[in-house]
């Protein structure tokens, strides 16, 4: 607890204070580590990877959900203030739209929910640009004010904004609290692909500020059953890089069986022809691989891919087809095993005259198993 003597008190500002009470806020983070998020952070998590990620639709389901299980109107409107400095306006404001639909058919509904707080107004004598420094060096744990080097010495104009707008003006927001506002950044984060070196630089501070490997990894797994498997896997590669956070296999005492009855049809530009994706599944110790069964129609196939690490499949029943570039085309027949080198551009799928269908396992190479081309000329 800081404690200010009454007569110096009088002549140190509202922001002077806040400033001390940041520093009270991050000693008191240090040392707070729980076992599990609380039902309240677990919805703040959909609520904005959803709105990074830009799917309406599920966002929606999250936010009903958010504020069923404690979140207040205020607390979500400022996960969308806090959201556009790390996704963007457009995604932003897409969420704000479905979030007023969403209110308008709780109301509908007669569901009353809790209004919650305002965010404190700034005070006159307001400093952003100390507040946002001394919030940021809280954050990272050293004086990172007057860098020279990187993209501050490159575009000076940018760390400005940064430290004045995002560290001060919306941090001072206390809506939401610098804990809260940890938990939304790594989740809008995980939620975009080519963020993963923000993304790391995230999951250290939400260890700074107290989250515990324990809630991190529970954090993945909110992303998996709420948001996706890219998301989750993008998160749990860099946990497993920064702090060596990983299920260990003593965690995983007892045989697990599990059923994935989602149904996912080959996108157009990716599959000629019909093919469902069902039975996803992923490494319980790690990101180390993943994958589904596919199972193509008579004559369905694969655009041209590659994988950045490889890809074996097990082919379950009926003929199938299977060529890499500027080789012979190949038949698969159940129980055989086909190896796909890393990086190796090809194509599989089902003959003209028989469905065929197939286990596809594949490892993640910074979260990403798959880098797709052309579709495949009908002659072959």
């Amino acid at each position: 607890m800081i404690t200010l003597n009454r007569k110096k008190a009088r002549f140190i500002s509202v922001a002077q204070i806040m400033c001390l009470y940041v520093v009270a806020v991050f000693e008191s983070y240090a040392v707070e580590n729980t076992d599990a998020l609380n039902d309240r952070q677990q919805a703040i998590i959909p609520i904005a990877a959803l709105t990074a990620s830009g799917n309406i639709s599920e966002l929606k389901s999250a936010l009903n959900a958010g504020l069923d299980n404690g979140l207040s109107i205020n607390e979500v409107k400022e996960i969308f203030i806090h959201s556009y400095a790390y996704a963007g306006f457009p995604r932003a404001l897409n969420g704000i739209n479905a979030y007023i639909q969403v209110m308008d058919e709780r109301k509908q509904r007669s569901i009353t929910d809790k209004l919650g707080n305002e965010a404190t107004a700034v005070p006159t004598d307001y400093d952003a640009n100390a507040y946002g420094n001394k919030v940021r060096n809280e954050l990272v744990g050293r004086d990172i004010s007057n860098r020279t080097t990187g993209y501050a010495g490159f575009v000076p104009t940018i760390d400005k904004f940064l430290v004045e707008h995002l560290f001060a003006n919306i941090f001072y927001r206390d809506v939401l609290t610098i804990k809260d506002r940890e938990l939304v950044t790594i989740s809008i984060l995980a939620a975009i692909p080519g963020t993963e070196a923000q993304l790391t630089s995230h999951i250290k501070l939400s260890l700074r500020v107290g989250y515990s490997p324990v809630q991190l990894l529970q954090f993945t797994q909110v992303l998996k059953d709420k948001v996706g498997q890219d998301s989750a896997i993008r998160a749990q590669t860099v946990l497993k890089e920064v702090a060596d956070i990983a299920l260990k296999n003593s965690e995983i005492s007892l045989v697990k069986i599990s059923k994935d009855d989602s149904v996912t049809l080959g996108a157009l530009d990716k599959f000629s022809g019909i093919a469902k994706v069902t039975s996803r599944f992923e490494s319980p110790v790690s990101s180390d691989y993943r994958g589904a069964m596919v199972e193509f129609e008579p004559g369905a196939r694969t655009a041209w891919h590659t994988h950045p690490k490889g890809q074996t499949l097990i082919i379950i029943s009926g003929k199938g087809l299977v060529q890499s570039e500027g080789g012979d085309i190949q038949q698969m027949r159940p129980g055989n095993v086909v190896t796909i080198p890393p990086n190796t551009k090809h194509w599989h799928g089902a003959s003209s005259d028989s469905s065929m269908s197939h286990i596809a396992i594949s490892a993640p190479d910074n979260g990403e198993t798959v880098n797709w081309m052309e579709l495949v000329n009908s002659d072959k």
